[in-house]
Parts: structure tokens; sequence; C-alpha cells
């Protein structure tokens, strides 16, 4: 086995060796791209070179890269002129992220095929990592599939900087890609080459991401096409120049021969001309005020260190005043979920991969402070890598943290953030550093380009009550401060320059809005009974004994969802039988034996993942191993909790709930495991057993599952983004992974109607519960029980108050004909003006 200091590069395909100096290609003969080799194949399966983890594969399926777990990055590119052929002839096997061993075969091609359309089947193996390598066989001749033909030394590995944030960084105007193909190989080795010439830290951005532009993967993992618009920033002395140079080199197409396009208007004209920014809400809410552009300050970091030992304790102070800054901010948190955040900041400071990292360089001659970036960009870049929103969300901590730390080793000290009043923050990415201590009296929002709507920036708007959008475009960046916007986060819209009109009747529904907050809260002990006297009961989602006190205090008929997985979230072990009896206990003792209790079991998995459940990555964690798959796969550990909740039996009406059940021999496993732990507690009484209806496969078969449960609670946000296969939280396809869609709501109905059919109750436990709008509609579909957000049960109580069930009924079958979740929603605007009299109830 080769030794990291003697990585092996193995022959990807079998064929005929060639210097690369005669490849008649200028770009890669020049070593523009990196130094290789060259084959001409007469295999027809290209492997990998070495073991590690795909860092990029072109859509058109011509070329692929791996990085190693040192550092070593190898392109492989079958083919000149190739991507010229969009995927024809090509069959990848593997996906961005994907971790793959050496000899795996990654991409299979048609080499008839390929040598009749494109200008030539010579493939290369290029290092793009500039390590040295010595040859391990003649460097021409035959060769064959996994002969060891280079040695590397990872060691000698220069990383590539990662994407570095810098105070006031400079933008290009965009520009339209003139490039037929995007920027693949060729041309984005040919930017990226330019850009190592300029000392300032530089950014290419598309619409929905952005690239170190020193680094040809970052750059082809954009996955750039004809026509994406740019942009180039650029932080640093030489700046300025940066950003024209590039940006004139995109426009002429890179070194390749285009059609150069007519670029669009310069960013001035385009920001003014546009009157609408358009996003994904991140934290409900509206505001108008001004543009406060923000951005990482430039620090700057020396390679080499003073010695080990000296670096050493640099870092160590470092660390450990991190730990301290971060323990003051989470004793200040306002809330469990601030504090949590802070939290884990604190356990990444602890990771001992990352430590181990960071202590390697420095034993390697390297300053505290460039070992400590070293370790935090590649492992945040690994994170990215791995296609998990998870991990990216944790990559996104990772990289403040790690400026955290890099700040104290330099003793650099974070500059005071003078706000004025009204400050709409922008941003490409907020920080929960950034955001944790900021005035909340001057700041009314955020936007961003980055960040998604579960990130921890988010959590924090949330917690603040701040309005926040991400997912905005690149162009939000180029807007002068001091430019007046409207943040209207529900529509997911930054206005700029709105009219006064337009802020001035923002101001009144504030207004409205304040006085109606007022009423629910007085209300809140009413019982949620419509006009012609239905009674329906909301009930609270919740994950803490906290949550629970709150929610009765605020007239909470119940708990829709207990969220267990709390217990086992951040933590290296799982929670002790005392632990979670006691906790359960307590929530069940806070409802009393009148109220219900739903305790919905363990739902983790790939897009969760518990440190120590072992579980193998998966390429769609959503798709994968998580909720009551996982469990019925490790049955101990639902045996466990079962165990745990049935202890809280007699002190509320316990039903326990089955999350991502789509087969009738899930449900019936599960039910057996339960009989089985509640016999051996001597229970006569088993609680009440339903599953989430959260599957578009469970909702089609209710009518089978409804004779074997108790109830049915459906899930909104997963139903919908199965159901119309988009990731709820992606930033382009968020709008419209909409649970007002007419699919999902003839899934309710299908599901409802199974249900009553048999006797059963149905309630929402999703996010469609806890919106005003769909109160009508859901009661107008039979639900019997809306699960809600904790500080919204005042606001669906008033809202179940103030309607008539026959005119639910009424508007319910009327949607159900329509054709998109717009027209959906409009309806039941419409429907809401015409029948709920509102100005009565601020009256009063």
């Amino acid at each position: 086995m080769a030794t990291p200091q003697q990585l092996q590069l193995l022959a990807p395909l079998s064929g005929v060796l060639m210097p690369l100096d005669q490849v008649p290609d200028q770009v890669f003969s020049s070593r523009v791209i990196g130094d290789g080799l060259c084959i001409d194949p007469t295999s027809q399966t290209l492997c990998a070179p070495l073991a590690g983890v795909i860092s990029n594969v072109q859509a058109s399926g011509h070329a692929v890269s791996i990085t190693d777990d040192n550092g070593a990055q190898v392109l492989m590119h079958i083919g000149l002129d190739t991507v010229n052929l969009a995927g024809k002839g090509f069959t990848r096997l593997v996906e961005e992220g994907q971790r793959v061993a050496v000899g795996q075969a990654l991409i299979e091609f048609d080499a008839d095929y390929i040598a009749l359309n494109a200008r030539s089947l010579l493939t290369l193996m290029l290092v793009l990592s500039g390590e040295p390598f010595t040859w391990l066989t003649p460097e021409t001749g035959v060769v064959e599939s996994g002969q060891p033909l280079l040695s590397l030394n990872p060691s000698e590995v220069v990383a590539d900087e990662g994407v570095v944030e810098e105070g006031e960084a400079l933008f290009s105007k965009p520009v339209t890609l003139p490039n037929a193909n995007g920027l693949h190989a060729r041309p984005a080795a040919v930017f990226a080459q330019a850009a190592k010439n300029f000392s300032a830290s530089i950014c290419l951005h598309k619409q929905q991401g952005s690239a170190n532009a020193k680094s040809l993967v970052a750059i082809m993992a954009l996955q750039t096409a004809h026509g994406d618009v740019l942009q180039v920033s650029a932080a640093g002395a030489d700046a300025e120049v940066a950003i024209k140079t590039l940006a004139e080199l995109l426009a002429a197409g890179c070194g390749e021969t285009v059609t150069v396009m007519a670029e669009v208007e310069t960013v001035a004209a385009r920001t003014s001309s546009l009157k609408v920014l358009r996003g994904v809400c991140a934290s409900p809410g509206s505001a108008f005020g001004q543009v406060v552009q923000i951005a990482e300050q430039t620090l700057d970091v020396s390679e080499s260190g003073v010695s080990p030992q000296v670096e050493r304790e640099h870092l160590s102070l470092a660390l450990a005043a991190a730990v301290q800054d971060l323990q003051q901010l989470r004793d200040k948190a306002t809330g469990d979920a601030q504090a949590d955040i802070f939290k884990a900041h604190q356990e990444l400071l602890e990771d001992p991969g990352l430590l181990d990292q960071a202590q390697a360089l420095i034993d390697a001659g390297k300053s505290a402070a460039f070992a400590w970036r070293a370790a935090t960009e590649s492992t945040a870049a690994l994170f990215k890598s791995l296609g998990n929103s998870l991990l990216a969300e944790r990559a996104a901590d990772l990289a403040d943290v790690g400026q955290r730390v890099l700040k104290l080793i330099l003793g650099v000290e974070d500059r005071a953030m003078e706000l004025p009043e009204g400050a709409i923050l922008i941003a490409e990415q907020l920080t929960p550093s950034q955001t944790a201590g900021l005035d909340t009296r001057k700041v009314l929002g955020f936007a961003t380009v980055g960040g998604g709507a579960t990130s921890h920036v988010a959590i924090l708007a949330r917690a603040f009550g701040l309005p926040a959008i991400c997912g905005l475009p690149v162009q939000v960046l180029t807007l002068i401060n001091g430019t007046r916007v409207l943040l209207d986060a529900d529509k997911g819209e930054l206005q700029l320059d709105p009219e006064l009109a337009v802020i001035e009747q923002l101001q009144a529904n504030r207004q409205r809005k304040k006085k109606r907050q007022q009423y629910e809260l007085e209300n809140a002990g009413l019982a949620a009974c419509t006009r012609d006297g239905r009674h329906f009961e909301i009930t609270a989602n919740i994950a803490s004994l906290a949550e629970a006190e709150q929610a009765m205090a605020l007239g909470g008929e119940g708990v829709g969802l207990l969220r267990s997985e709390f217990l086992y979230l951040d933590r290296n072990h799982a929670p002790s039988h005392d632990e979670q009896a006691s906790t359960y206990s307590a929530i069940a003792r806070t409802l009393g034996p009148v109220r219900n209790l739903v305790v919905r079991t363990l739902d983790v998995g790939g897009d969760k993942p518990l440190a120590y459940v072992p579980m193998d990555r998966e390429t769609n964690p959503f798709l994968g191993m998580r909720g009551i798959r996982l469990c019925l796969e490790r049955p101990q550990l639902l045996r466990d909790q079962f165990k745990a909740i049935l202890s809280s039996a007699g002190l509320a009406r316990l039903h326990i709930m089955l999350p991502m059940v789509a087969q009738l021999s899930e449900l019936r496993l599960a039910r057996q495991l339960l009989e089985e732990e509640a016999l051996a507690l001597g229970l006569t009484e088993l609680p009440k057993l339903g599953i989430m209806i959260e599957v578009p496969a469970a909702a089609l078969m209710a009518d089978l599952f409804a004779p074997e449960v108790d109830f049915f609670s459906i899930g909104t946000n997963d139903l919908t983004q199965y159901t119309l296969a988009m990731d709820r939280d992606h930033p382009r396809l968020a709008s419209q992974a909409d649970s007002f869609h007419p699919s999902v709501l003839r899934l309710i109905a299908t599901t409802v109607k199974a249900a009553h059919a048999h006797g059963k109750w149905v309630g929402v436990c999703g996010a469609m519960a806890s919106e005003k709008l769909a109160v009508p509609l859901l009661l107008g579909l039979g639900v019997d029980e809306l699960s809600v957000s904790v500080p919204l049960i005042p606001a669906i109580k008033a809202a179940v108050r103030e309607v008539d069930l026959l005119d639910c009924q009424a508007i319910a079958q009327q949607v159900l004909g329509l054709e998109s979740a717009e027209q959906v929603r409009e309806a039941l605007r419409l429907h809401h003006e015409a029948t709920v009299d509102t100005s009565l109830i601020l009256e009063n």
C-alpha cells in the first residue's frame, strides 16, 4: 500500500501513453491546467486513479476531478473538444461529493462515437494541486487500467485558497457568458491562471453560487452555461485592475473562439432598472429601511511559523479565548435556538480531526494562523462537497468559527459596526457571529445571496423577530449603501426605492397587524369553535419542556407533535433511559391527563445524522435511511425509545406517531415492538398509535392504513417536497414547493376521507397548519386538529373562530379544481376578504 508521502496514481484506463507536449491543444500541452500525462485509450471505462471525493463531475460527463484526503487534486478529461458532444457518448457513474475507491468506475464512454464526432479521443490525467511527481513506468508505451503510473507527495500540496470574504470588495459589471459550453476545463483554466496573477482575493459569481476564481475545480463546479450572467469580485491592493482584466477575459471567451454577446447594462443601470429582487423567505415579516452592505474584514496571514512550540501555544490560547467568547454569547442568548448555535460552534473547536490537521501543518513549519485557516477551509470545502444540506450549513458554521479563532491568533479586534437607523443588512452570507451582537433597535432585517431557510442565520433572524430573505441574485451586493428598500420577506421580495404609497401601506399594515396580535393574545384562552359551533383542537409543535409550558400559556389544547429527536441531536452518545423518561414525563405533567400528547418517534437519518449511529453516506439522504426505516434497521434504538415514552403513560393522553411510514409492514413491525415493550412493563393498555402522512404512498394507501392506526397526522412539509419532487430548501425552487398546490391538497382530502370512513381522526402538523390563510381550507377538507408553531397558537385559534364550516367546505371543494398553488392562494385571499370582517375585531 502506498504511504501518504508516496501517493500513487494508477492508470485510469488502458491505452498508449504519449508525452503531454504532443497533445494538440496548447492549454493542455503548455500545462496551464496542470502537469500530468496523456493516454490514447483502448478501453472504454474511466476509473479512479486514486481514492477520494468527487470534487467535480461535468454535466456533459466528459471530465471528472477527485480530491484525496490530503488535498491532492486530479482531473481526468476524456478527449479534446468533447464538451461539444453535450453528454452524448458518455455515461456518468458517479456524482459530485461521492467518495470513491481507487479503481472504481467513474465514466463509461462510447469510443467509436467520440472518435467520429470529437477532435480527438486523447484522454488526460492532470495533477491540479501542483505537487511534483515521479514516473513509475516509462513515459511512453502501452499501459493497462489500474497500472501504477505516477508517485505524488501529498505533503507538498499547496491547497487552493478558499473563497475569502474580505472588506471593501469591488464588483465588475455583469458579463453574459459567450462560451457555447460554459466554463469547461479549457476556458476555466485560462481564467483561473489569469486570476492567480493578482494578489487580491477574487471570486466568480453566478446567481446561485460563488467560486474561488483561482481554483479550476471551483470554477468548473459552478457548472456555468452559455448565456449565464456572471460577475467578478475582488478585494485587495490590485482589486480594481483584477476585476477589469478578468471581466474583459470573460467577455472575450477566455481563449475560446466565441461570438461575443452584447454585454448587459452596467451594474448601476441594471440595479436602477430593476424594481424588485426576488429570493426565498428565511424569516417572515416586512420592513422599510436603508441598505447597509456587510463584508468580513481582510486578514493578513503569514505562512511560516516561528517554531512549532510557539505556534502551538498561539493556537491553544486563541482556541481557549474563542471558547470563552462563545460561552458569553450562549449566556446572553435569549432562547434555546440561539444558545444551541454557539454550543455547536464550541463543539467544532474541539473537533479532533480539525485540530490534528492544524497541528500537522504547524509541525511542518507553518504559522498557527496559516495552519488553522488551511484546516478550517479544507474541512468546510469537504462538507460542502458532500451534497448534504445539514453538512453544508455546518460548513458555514465552520467558516464563522474559523474566522473568530483566526482573529484571536492575529490579535485583530472586531471592527465596531456603526449602523444607521433603519438598517437593512445586505451580504453574500451573514454569519452567526456577525448577527449575534447586532443592535436590533437599528437593524430592521437581513437580505443575503447565500444561506437558506434552515441556516443558523435564519434561525437567529426568527429569534430576533426580524424579517430575512436568502437566495437573492448577486446583483443585491452592488446596491449602494443608503439605498431605500422595502424588504417583504413574506413574498421573498426586496423592492428598490419603493413608492411613497407602498411605504405608507406597509406602515398601515404593520399597525393593523400589531392590533390584531394584541387581540389574538387577549383571547387565546377561548376555545377554537367556528361561528356555527364546530370545535377544532389547536395543539402545538414542540421540541422541549419550555415550549410545552409556553404552549399551554398561549392557549394550546395539547401537543400534536413532540419532536423527540431534540433529545438525541448535538451529542456524542444516546440519551439514557432515565433522561428520556424524565423529559417525556415532565412534558406530560405540564399537559395533564385530559390533553393529547403526540410523541413522534426518532426522525433522523442521512439528512439529520447522529454522531453515535454510524451510517453510510447517501447521495440523497431525503430518499434514504431516515425516520422509521432507520429505527427498524436498528430495532434496539426504537425499543429503548418506546420504553422511555411508555413511562409517561397516564400522565397525559399519550399518543405515539411513526414518521416516514410508506409500507404497512413498517407499521405492523413497529406495533409489534411497542406491544412487546408494553408487556414487559406490565401495561394493560397501549397508547394510541398513528403514523405521519408525509410520503405520497401513505396518502394514496390511506384506506389500507386507516383500519390499523388510531390516527393520522399530515406532515405537509415532506409531503409537498415528495409530491412535487422539489427540495423545499432549494433557493430557486423553495417558492414553488408550496403546500397549497392542488396535488398536495388532493392527497390531504384522500387521507381525510379514508380516515373518517374508519372512524379515525386526522391532524396536520406541518408548516401549512401554521398559516392563517390555510385554516378555512384545512377545516373544509375535514381535518380535525391543527398542530402549529407555539407562538402562532393564538392567531390560529382566532382564525378558526372567524369562519363558518359550511363556507370552509365550499371553498375547499372549489380550490381542489384549480391548477396551481398561486390560484389556490388567490382564491383563499378573496374568500377571506368576503367572509371575515376584521374591522369589528379591531374596533373591539
